[in-house]
This record gives C-alpha cells, sequence and structure tokens, in this order.
C-alpha cells in the first residue's frame, strides 16, 4: 500500500502548518507521509510548540521548510492553511484543501498577555484538529 503524501502549506511555516503537520503525522501514523512548509520560512513559533506540548505532540524538532524542497509531483494533497495573507502558489495537478484558519502569531501578539498568546494558538490548535478530524477520522 503506497502511503499518501499530504504538504501543510502557509505563509511562514511557523505555526499553523506547523500544528497541522504534528497532529496529522499523530492521528494517520504510517498511513501518510505529512509535511509542512512555506512560501517564505522563518523559524517553528514556540507558543505553537508549547500548544502541541498541552495534547501530547512534539513538535519541539520540526525546522520551518521552504515549498522549494519539495516536489510538487509527488504530492497527493496540499492544504493550505493562510486566512488574512495571500497563500502561497500551488502546483498544478494536487489535489488541493484550503482552510483559511487564522494566523496565531499576527504581530498583534505582542499587545496581548501571555495566556492570551498561548489561547490564540490553542484555538488554531483546535481548529486544525476538527478538521483533520473530519477529513480523516
Amino acid at each position: 500500500m503506497t502511503r499518501q503524501r499530504i504538504l501543510f502549506l502557509c505563509v511562514a511555516n511557523s505555526a499553523r502548518s506547523q500544528m497541522a503537520e504534528g497532529l496529522a503525522r499523530a492521528m494517520l501514523g504510517e498511513r501518510a507521509e505529512v509535511m509542512s512548509a512555506g512560501s517564505q520560512p522563518s523559524t517553528v513559533n514556540p507558543w505553537a510548540v508549547k500548544a502541541m506540548a498541552e495534547i501530547g505532540i512534539d513538535i519541539s524538532e520540526h525546522r520551518s521548510k521552504s515549498i522549494d524542497e519539495f516536489d510538487p509531483t509527488d504530492l497527493d494533497l496540499v492544504i493550505t492553511l493562510c486566512a488574512e495573507e495571500v497563500c502561497p502558489a500551488l502546483p498544478g495537478g494536487v489535489e488541493h484543501l484550503h482552510w483559511p484558519i487564522p494566523d496565531p502569531a499576527t504581530e498583534r501578539t505582542d499587545q496581548l498577555s501571555d495566556g492570551e498568546v498561548l489561547d490564540r494558538f490553542r484555538s488554531a490548535r483546535d481548529s486544525l484538529r476538527a478538521r483533520l478530524d473530519s477529513l480523516f477520522g
């Protein structure tokens, strides 16, 4: 049986796509090869790591990757997670889903308490988990 190759895609590959990758890996195990990338990769957001650790998923060793590291012809499914920002261009001929989940790591977080910031990441994580449960559950 060939494993499905799934790529979660956003801009920075720092929060939503990293959390989606961790959730999908935990959910799908060996049934799929799960990856994430961004059009302008940065670093994995420590709040994303914290929000995932709360549910027993460790993404602390993940790294932000560029979409250029992947051959689009090898992918079975691309799920874009952009909401208010412009999503990266998609390769043609690949199944595509779009889940517009607000970025919990917007610049406005510097005006919030740590608890409020963590709540934003929890909300994004829980939204991703619900969508993954619906798709693969």
